[in-house]
């Protein structure tokens, strides 16, 4: 049963190929490998070089389509394109910027550059490139890692419904290939079995009109040729690759889930003590009030009653705050009780949890929507099937870059509007030279019999060559060309003009005129205005065009980034073909807890949302002389310094040379000498102050002693004044009691006798 299932699935990708290589289809495809065959200078089919060959006219052609195209490119693919993420919340900033640096990572490691520019290359020769970002589940060691890749355009098969010039709207996009059996063992090693089994031979139809036999150049509808390892023939297998848009139904489902009993308790412990604390801290309040209340009261501002009837308000409220605390902290248990999550999951992740009915109980909502996947499908031949998944994106992992939009799957490429000139350019010189090699290589009449024939044909155009003819005939007449128009010449250089100015590429953007401006503001203007309508189409389509191939690879990339990596990316600096400073990133970095169990990621790169832009005109070119001249000028009017100026150069170490002779740097010689010298200016004058300080205080303190020395001295000299003084006072005092005594004794001598 599951055999019959894989094959119907493999009849329907062949079906589905079948079904879109429509009569339009192949009218595109026929027409595209006309353009692309004058591209590589395939300019005449079979047909018209047979007919030149018979008329004995030149069958060269001047190419005029394969430099135009080369400077269109050259216009286009100068520089890689830049994407820049923009995080759609606060917490997305920081992963937002790392998303950059992960998108210059995998288009190196894609080799980005020549993938861009072969892609471009078929846009404008083929009218439509394709890139396409896959994930190499090999690479880094079986991590895998996402890479950008170029499908030929011809091998795409589109909805021919699709109305958006990027094929978002198409219901299906098929690639068909033609592969060897050993191709497809080496690509699906674990399909070797199924592979073995195929027998169907693939086959190629070929849309050009070269010859084959004497065409330049070899493609591949020409090497359809399977070779084995052993050297014998391969099987051609036609491969298989469908991508579909579905429907997918996924439930947005909210779970509610409740805490074990010790984690509840634990909840009502934290409760009780809350509560006590609030109890504790009313009635602080309470006695602070009642305070307040016995103050007021005691100094008269209120009366008893009003103090009473206060603190029994106060009371209440008390009482009430202590409630309504209560039912708050039971109100917060009995949520924190509850565990809330919500989860986004398949429709069959969603049955299979409904029926269980422990985890069906805790489903408090689901919503059911639907959303945009791609559905990949791979099959050989009609009847293999080799895998069929479910690509967890919205967007198809291909993405076209058309030319000229038709409003189908079908655009026209940049060469079919110079098809006509480019034929009419090779027209007129086949035309002119052929007229010139006429009258180089004159014809002859002659009558019959006249003249050796076999002579005449050998030597009648070598200069000096003396030529017979037969007496009693007329001489044979030389059979000019008829004098070409100078219209030709006319219509040759008219031609070139006009190829040009359809294409929008002038010959002064290529170096070849005499018109080139002497300065290098001419030369801007140039590229300027020569590169408008490239710019047109650029801003049109092609920027848009990669900036949904941004949003493709941030899905692609964020489904597969998903374990903790480390990107290195060298970032050259301009103009130098070497070195450059080497730039880490680390994504999805583990959070781990108390117990080394994870319980987050940091940068979490899968989860985090942002929007992409290109920057727009990343790509284009720029003319260095001229920008270097612009910083000369810059330079010279003192609005940049010598560091802007000389990185803007292709000065090799360039860092070594800002070192030795950037003003800065000399500057800051000059600064860290006079730093020096401050420093040891500063070293002079703090030991001078602090000699003046120590001499300072020297002077204090001698000037005090010479004070108190002055004062003592005074003091010295009172004292001996004062000593002398009393001793005079003494000896009068002395001289009077002797005195008084004398007088006594007379005295009583007297009043004896």
């Amino acid at each position: 049963m599951a055999r019959n299932t894989n094959k119907k699935k493999a009849g329907k990708a062949k079906l589905l190929w079948e079904k879109s290589n429509t009569a339009a289809r192949v009218k595109w495809h026929s027409t595209s490998q006309k353009g692309y065959d004058f591209y590589l200078d395939e300019q005449l089919t079979k047909g018209e070089k047979d007919q030149l060959a018979e008329s004995g006219m030149p069958t060269f052609t001047i190419n005029r389509v394969t430099p135009i195209i080369e400077t269109m490119k050259y216009f286009v693919t100068a520089n890689n394109p830049k994407w820049k993420a923009v995080g759609a919340e606060g917490s997305d900033v920081d992963i937002s910027q790392v998303h950059s640096d992960i998108a210059d990572y995998c288009w190196y490691l894609s080799n980005g550059k020549s993938i861009y520019s072969q892609v471009i290359l078929d846009t404008l020769t083929k009218g439509i490139g394709y890139f396409m970002i896959t994930v190499d589940k090999d690479a880094d060691r079986g991590k895998g890692e996402v890479v950008f890749k170029r499908v030929d355009p011809y091998d795409v098969f589109v909805d021919p419904m699709s109305r958006d010039f990027l094929f978002r709207d198409a219901s299906f996009i098929s690639i068909r290939k033609n592969l060897s059996k050993n191709q497809l063992i080496l690509l699906f090693p674990e399909h070797k079995s199924k592979i073995k089994k195929a027998g169907e031979q693939g086959y190629n139809e070929s849309y050009s009109q070269k010859d084959f036999n004497t065409s330049q150049s070899v493609q591949p509808e020409d090497t359809m040729i399977g070779i084995t390892p052993e050297g014998e023939d391969d099987t051609i297998l036609p491969y298989f690759e469908t991508y579909e848009k579905i429907k997918e139904v996924f439930w947005n489902v909210t779970f509610q889930f409740e805490l074990s009993k010790e984690q509840q308790q634990q909840i009502q412990e934290q409760v009780r003590v809350q509560m006590a604390e609030f109890a504790q801290e009313l009635e602080v309040q309470l006695k602070e009030k009642e305070a307040q209340l016995q103050e007021a009261l005691q100094s008269g501002e209120i009366i008893e009653d009003r103090a009473k009837l206060e603190m029994q308000n106060a009371q209440k409220m008390s009482q009430q705050a202590v409630a309504e605390k209560e039912q708050e902290l039971m109100s917060q248990a009995q949520d924190a009780a509850m565990v809330t999550e919500n989860k986004i999951m398949g429709d069959a992740e969603y049955q299979v949890i409904v029926k269980d009915e422990r985890i069906a109980k805790n489903i408090v909502n689901a919503i059911k929507f639907y959303e945009t996947r791609i559905k990949l499908t791979c099959s050989v031949s009609d009847n293999i099937l080799l895998y069929e998944y479910i690509l967890p994106y919205t967007e198809y992992p291909i993405v076209p870059v058309p030319y000229m939009y038709t409003g189908t799957p079908y655009p026209m490429s940049a060469i079919l509007p110079l098809v006509g000139k480019q034929q009419e350019i090779n027209k007129a010189h086949q035309i002119m030279l052929h007229n010139a090699n006429l009258a180089s290589n004159l014809r002859w009449m002659y009558e019959e019999g006249s003249v050796p024939e076999e002579e005449w044909t050998q030597y009648s155009s070598s200069p000096g060559a003396l030529l017979k003819y037969r007496q009693g005939f007329q001489p044979p007449t030389p059979v000019l060309p008829a004098p070409i128009n100078n219209a030709f010449f006319t219509v040759v250089q008219e031609g070139k003009q006009d190829a040009e100015y359809i294409s929008g590429v002038p010959s002064a953007m290529m170096g070849f005129t005499k018109d080139q401006p002497e300065t290098y503001r001419g030369l801007l203007a140039n590229d300027e205005f020569g590169t408008r309508r490239l710019k047109a189409w650029m801003g049109s389509v092609t920027e848009p065009a990669l900036e949904h191939l941004g949003k493709v690879f941030m899905q692609v990339a964020q489904k597969h980034y998903t374990i903790d990596k480390v990107f290195r990316i060298v970032q050259p600096e301009a103009g130098q073909q070497e070195g450059g400073e080497e730039k880490e990133q680390r994504i999805n970095i583990p959070i781990y807890n108390d117990y080394g169990k994870v319980i987050g990621k940091f940068l979490d790169y899968e989860s985090a949302r942002f929007d992409i832009r290109v920057v727009a005109g990343a790509t284009m070119p720029i003319n260095r002389w001229a920008l270097l001249e612009e910083y000369f000028r810059w330079f010279q009017a003192g609005l940049i310094d010598d560091i802007a100026m000389v990185a803007e150069t292709d000065i090799r170490n360039k860092e070594k040379l800002l070192e030795r002779k950037s003003l800065y740097s000399q500057l800051q010689g000059q600064l860290q000498q006079l730093s020096e010298a401050v420093k040891d200016k500063e070293g002079t004058i703090e030991t001078l102050e602090r000699q003046l300080v120590q001499a300072g205080i020297k002077m204090k303190i001698q000037q005090g002693d010479n004070e108190v020395r002055k004062d003592v001295l005074e003091t010295e000299a009172q004292q001996k004044l004062l000593r002398g003084a009393m001793e005079q006072e003494f000896k009068a005092a002395k001289n009077e009691m002797k005195l008084a005594v004398q007088m006594g004794k007379e005295k009583a001598k007297t009043d004896n006798k």
